[in-house]
């Protein structure tokens, strides 16, 4: 077994998990995906409020999960030149990535929970400025924080890749809500 390496394994996850964001955009803006618009709270509710919302739906889990397989396969085969990445089969980098799809779109319901506990209709902000704050940080974070849970679970992920993902990645994902706001999917950019 190769050893890990933290600008390989970072590299390699800001590269797959991005794309797995590409794909599940582009499915987003498909009609077929509305097909798959059920909430997955499926109307639940704690406390009479709903659990996660309308716009925690299906159709981001239909996307990002096998979409995130897809893309850790590709970028394994892209970077193989990479030694310290995972030392896994095609089959086990397919499973590796679902997992980390899963992960991601899993990450965002403790969040969405939350903010419907605290009466923040889906897709708004909160109008206190901290409780802003801190939502935006959560929203963020959230996702890569699932995933790398997840992928921790899975195989190992060493603490300081945690840290370099963490570090780039609250910046990547204000790229994807910007462009996710640009083409009508997100009510707003932050």
């Amino acid at each position: 077994m190769n050893e890990l390496t933290t600008f390989d394994c970072v590299t390699f996850l800001v590269l797959a998990l991005s794309t797995a964001g590409v794909i599940q955009v582009a499915w987003l803006r498909t009609e077929v995906s509305q097909k798959f618009g059920q909430p997955v709270d499926f109307g639940a509710t704690v406390r009479g409020r709903r659990l996660f919302g309308d716009n925690k739906t299906l159709r981001g889990f239909v996307a990002m999960v096998p979409g995130a397989g897809v893309s850790f396969v590709l970028w394994s085969y892209l970077l193989s030149s990479f030694d310290g990445l995972w030392n896994l089969s095609t089959l086990q980098f397919f499973i590796f990535g679902c997992i980390a799809g899963f992960g991601f779109m899993a990450g965002e319901l403790p969040n969405s929970a939350l903010k419907r506990q605290l009466d923040i209709a889906p897709g708004e902000a909160p109008e206190q400025p901290w409780l802003r704050r801190f939502c935006l940080f959560l929203d963020r974070t959230d996702s890569l924080l699932g995933s790398l849970l997840a992928m921790s679970l899975y195989a190992s992920v060493p603490w300081k890749v945690w840290l370099g993902c963490l570090i780039l990645g609250p910046g990547i994902h204000a790229v994807f809500s910007f462009v996710l706001y640009k083409l009508g999917v997100k009510k707003r950019a932050g």
